[in-house]
């Protein structure tokens, strides 16, 4: 039976809005050699592709190529300069590299090939200091934002670390976080936040103002058990790792559910608590896809899959022919 040209294009362009994520590639294993891992925490893309990994347990930061090739590694155990004690959270611009250095208490910067450059924070409760930083974000214009999780709030500074405000509050009302992990800013300057003891997602805009919030305790969709991790991707959407569930969530910039894909194992796309993730545009040749990394806490990998679209384009009614002979 020949089906009409109209009628395969909105089929599909149908498959193309609700398409899975698959499994395109991992690397790493236990370990402490160079490209090995010991509970990797985060992940981040820089402009340009390089990939950078915290390595926790081994207190240092790894670098990557787009699909895994070790590049080069900095930190170990430590209080000094350049040092870490176990690091959580990772950002990176074209140029620098932000670490959050959650038992020394402070945000170190580098530069994208791991020169020392400076930081700032102490332990404290004050303007700056910080009880177990965790998640570690940049804006468009800069501005670092930092989930201070043992101060139940957000800080966020200058590109040099200089104090430019705060919210957030223990509790569970609007604005207010139990046990915040990891947070993401969007190109509007939109600020996402997991937090994992409320089983939700919050939103704010760039100075703290609540927008709104997703999410509830459970297994269904949209649902969570403890969220960690948060990314926003190049087409807008949210990306979070449902570290509990084991897997992967994704919506809309208000929170409408669009897709999971992970579950429990140590299979290719299966994962065991996993805590990071980042999500960028990939293109090689006239092809460009989604392609999102997971750090895979408890598999000491990370894990990158791409968005699931079909082969044929749905305007090239060329191709469309083709496929219904």
């Amino acid at each position: 039976m020949r089906i009409g040209i109209a009628t395969a294009a909105v089929l599909l362009a149908t498959t193309a809005a609700f398409a899975d994520f698959a499994y395109e590639g991992k690397w790493g294993a236990q370990g402490t050699g160079e490209g090995q891992f010991d509970h990797p925490w985060d992940v981040a893309v820089a402009p340009g592709g390089r990939v950078f990994v915290v390595d926790r347990h081994n207190h240092r930061v790894q670098y990557f190529t787009p699909t895994g090739s070790y590049r080069g590694k900095w930190g170990s155990y430590g209080t000094g300069a350049g040092k870490f004690r176990f690091p959580s959270g990772i950002a990176a611009s074209a140029t620098r590299v932000y670490a959050g250095d959650s038992l020394n208490h402070r945000i170190q910067y580098f530069t994208s090939a791991g020169s020392f450059l400076a930081s700032w924070g102490a332990a404290g409760t004050g303007e700056g200091q910080f009880n177990k930083p965790l998640g570690v974000a940049l804006a468009p214009n800069g501005n670092v934002y930092v989930v201070d999780a043992g101060n139940y709030r957000v800080q966020y500074f200058s590109p040099a670390g200089s104090f430019l405000g705060s919210w957030g509050a223990r509790g569970s009302g609007q604005g207010q976080f139990d046990d915040p992990q990891g947070i993401a800013v969007g190109e509007n300057g939109n600020v996402y936040v997991a937090d994992a003891g409320n089983h939700h997602v919050q939103r704010f805009t760039s100075g703290g103002s609540y927008v709104r919030s997703w999410g509830t305790r459970g297994t269904g969709d949209g649902q969570f058990n403890t969220p960690c991790g948060v990314a926003v991707g190049p087409e807008g959407n949210i990306y979070v790792v449902d570290c509990y569930n084991h897997r992967i969530q994704y919506f809309t910039p208000t929170g409408s559910f669009l897709g999971k894909w992970g579950s429990f194992g140590t299979g290719d796309g299966q994962l065991n608590y996993a805590w990071g993730v980042a999500a960028t545009r990939w293109s090689r040749g006239d092809t460009s896809t989604v392609r999102v990394y997971v750090a895979d806490t408890n598999n000491n990998r990370v894990q990158y899959f791409k968005d699931g679209l079909p082969a044929v384009e749905p305007t090239s009614l060329g191709r469309v022919k083709g496929l219904f002979k």
